[in-house]
């Protein structure tokens, strides 16, 4: 009786610790099916409230990874990946992957939808035309030995365990959950067959975790069971009280990669992160000696169009279009309502309630409100202004991309609502890169 979903379910809700059996017993059903999609979401909602102890996460992560195939590699270079928490305009790991690549690295990436406020790399994946973003082991091996990565989703045979429970989590208010994040995240990357994992902890405003202390928290979550498990961990804290990027929306956010890849946009804010991450991965797979040297080799290889070379084969193996870097407009979903959002009083940008654009973004219909919703991947905004600029009339606070009048009348009054527009500056933004933990979880 003590294994009925039922019991185990009440055991955590009592605050009971659950035993590595009774851990085994509910993912497997949640694999087969025999639990319930409300029993799965009173189970997050357990342990959301009561939490997991070290053991319960190490054998909770095991038991999602091993709940399909794992995967096992034969290649001539190290297998890397990286991982974020999400943010809003958080599309690091369209340029990154390709760039590590690049570099000597194979990066078979598995990826998400967007949880909550948070956009999802599957998502805006699934906004280029064509692109198998899950297709079958065979193809996801080949693509990513022929190219050297390949950004894809959770395939059946992959953590089907934590697929299910990562949907319920969306839409049950259960994300924030540090338990339940490392749980999902690390069974995915133990699946893929790791060499090495970098984590993005995002801070702030439009983060899953919204101060310093839960994101270290998490952090150290992460590399402690990541390095338990056998696969070397660094992780990064890095700001998010501001967009990554200055574009939010699906099919919007590829075309901003493809503009960073080919070098017509880039912004400094994305392009630090973007080359942080990735030189952390290259020093995990020892293809340079130090930090200055591998952040000079990804420097170099997206400054010379190699990473965006990579890319577009990435995209054309896995059934994207051969010409997106040249003709991205070509391809990509365009909203038929596009205008200006100027601020209510010109000024100064103070400060940005940044989880709010995203809550914007999935009401256009760019995010879900239930599992089974289809997403708009035309929505979002573009250009959005950044913490102390100026904004005003000729410089507004964004770009909203609608489907229809009415819908860009609701996401402009909301972004409106999420800047906070002084006279004269009154704050500059923080650093980009708040702190490290390194693969035995010190600083």
């Amino acid at each position: 009786m003590r294994h009925l979903p039922q019991e185990i379910i009440r055991r955590k809700r009592d605050g009971a610790q659950l035993d590595e059996a009774e851990i085994e017993v509910f993912v497997a059903g949640l694999t087969a099916g025999h639990v319930s999609e409300g029993q799965a979401a009173a189970f997050a909602m357990a342990v959301l409230f009561r939490g997991l102890s070290v053991a319960e996460r190490l054998a909770l992560t095991h038991a999602m990874a091993r709940s399909g195939a794992v995967l096992t590699w034969d290649l001539p270079g190290p297998v890397l990946d990286k991982h974020s928490t999400g943010g809003i305009g958080d599309t690091v790991s369209l340029a990154l992957a390709p760039a590590v690549a690049a570099c000597g690295g194979f990066v078979p990436m598995i990826s998400g939808r967007g949880l909550g406020h948070t956009g999802g790399t599957l998502d805006k994946l699934d906004a280029i035309p064509g692109y198998r973003s899950q297709p079958d082991l065979d193809t996801f091996r080949r693509v990513v030995r022929a190219v050297g990565c390949a950004i894809i989703g959770q395939t059946d045979d992959l953590a089907p365990a934590d697929r299910r429970l990562y949907a319920i989590r969306d839409v049950t208010a259960t994300v924030e959950s540090i338990d339940l994040i490392t749980a999902s995240i690390l069974s995915k990357k133990l699946a893929a067959g790791l060499h090495g994992l970098v984590k993005d902890v995002k801070v702030g405003s439009g983060a899953v975790m919204r101060d310093r202390d839960s994101a270290r928290e998490l952090a150290e979550s992460l590399v402690h069971v990541a390095n338990q498990a056998g696969l070397p961990t660094t992780a990064l804290l890095t700001d998010m009280d501001q967009p990554l990027a200055s574009a939010a929306g699906n099919a919007i956010e590829v075309a901003y990669a493809v503009d960073y890849l080919t070098g017509r946009w880039r912004e400094p804010r994305f392009h630090t992160v973007t080359v942080v991450l990735a030189a952390e991965m290259l020093l995990l797979g020892r293809l340079a000696e130090s930090l200055a040297e591998a952040e000079a080799r990804i420097e170099a290889v997206i400054a010379s169009g190699r990473a965006a070379a990579v890319f577009a084969r990435m995209a054309a193996a896995l059934g994207g279009p051969s010409d997106l870097l040249e003709r991205p407009e070509k391809h990509l979903a365009r909203a038929p309502v596009i205008r200006p959002v100027p601020p209510q009083t010109p000024g100064i940008v103070h400060a940005i309630a940044t989880r709010d654009i995203g809550l914007a973004v999935v009401a256009l219909g760019g995010g879900r409100t239930r599992p089974e919703h289809n997403i708009d991947p035309a929505v979002g905004f573009t250009g959005l202004a950044g913490i102390g600029e100026r904004v005003d009339d000729a410089r507004p606070l964004g770009i909203v991309h609608a489907r229809t009048e009415a819908a860009a009348d609701v996401a402009a009054e909301a972004l409106c609502n999420a800047y906070d527009v002084a006279e004269a500056a009154t704050a500059e933004a923080g650093p980009l890169i708040l702190e490290r933990l390194g693969a035995a979880g010190s600083t």
